[in-house]
């Protein structure tokens, strides 16, 4: 697994910047963006931005390679799956509490119009 997940000598370097400070951040950002009612798109850039700091600190502190494509790749998607689930779990739980007479909860990051209103009433665009 050492080499295709992550370069360091201890997978613990990688749990910590990567899962640990990366998916803290990355989690507060797609939290945050959903908090704001804004799209996904300003997320995936937020989370873009963010695996540069994630590559640089495995660079700067662990002596990690700065510029590896692979490296940053897997960073990049590990934030993205902890930043879009934030999001989505957020808006679900916005959408239901805020609009509680209208919507239900279906899932961990859905939501449904709730029975007793006509379909097209209460549709919402992502």
């Amino acid at each position: 697994m050492q080499g295709i997940l992550y370069e360091e000598q201890s997978l613990f370097v990688f749990l910590f910047v990567t899962l640990i400070l990366g998916g803290a951040g990355a989690w507060m950002t797609g939290r945050a963006c959903a908090r704001t009612w804004k799209p996904l798109r300003p997320l995936l850039v937020y989370l873009l931005i963010l695996s540069f700091g994630v590559r640089f600190i495995h660079f700067s502190l662990f002596g990690g390679t700065l510029l590896s494509l692979h490296f940053w790749l897997v960073d990049l998607v590990v934030l993205l799956v902890i930043g879009i689930t934030a999001y989505r779990y957020t808006l679900a739980n916005q959408m239901v509490w805020q609009y509680y007479w209208l919507y239900e909860r279906t899932g961990a990051f859905s939501w449904r119009t709730k029975q007793g209103f006509p379909a097209g009433s209460a549709k919402v665009e992502l």
